[in-house]
């Protein structure tokens, strides 16, 4: 911190923490700084996807964002979605069918599925195109990522119309 620091708290993977930065440090910026490492730098642009993080349930690229901005909202970074010995139906799904190449887009991928799967109930493929759209494969593994993500949309739309 050199500048101008100021404080920002917010809620991060759902704990309440206060972070120094400066008022031109981008979100991504912070998180990786700050331990967070799982949301990539890729494009600067918000073109990508490879940043994405969740905030208030809505994916968001995080390296558009200055990290001022995340002051009192909710976090979520690829890191809060599974772990390596639980890892989460869609990123089971993505090793059982070979959708993981490089891995570089993965996080961005799976945090965007996520926003869909908890903000939507039914998963048409308009909306998962919405939902996805934005986080590019650089390894052109889109086939195999949609297939996974198809698996784990069709079972939970099977789910909720069996209740």
């Amino acid at each position: 911190m050199k500048k101008n620091p100021h404080t920002v708290t917010f809620t991060i993977n759902g704990e309440l923490k206060t972070f120094l930065t400066e008022p031109d440090e981008k979100l991504l910026a912070l998180l990786r700084r700050e331990g967070y490492q799982g949301a990539k730098y890729g494009c600067g642009q918000g073109t990508c996807g490879s940043c994405t993080v969740l905030m208030d349930g809505r994916a968001v690229y995080s390296c558009l964002l200055y990290a001022m901005q995340a002051e009192g909202r909710e976090i979520r970074t690829i890191e809060s979605i599974g772990t390596h010995d639980q890892p989460s139906e869609f990123q089971q799904e993505l090793i059982a069918g070979g959708a993981v190449q490089c891995g570089y887009c993965i996080p961005g991928m799976i945090m965007s599925a996520t926003a869909l799967m908890e903000n939507e109930t039914t998963f048409d493929d308009e909306t998962v195109r919405e939902y996805m759209d934005g986080n590019l494969c650089r390894c052109t593994g889109y086939e195999k990522i949609w297939t996974a993500l198809r698996r784990v949309l069709d079972r939970q739309e099977a789910a909720g119309k069996k209740k």
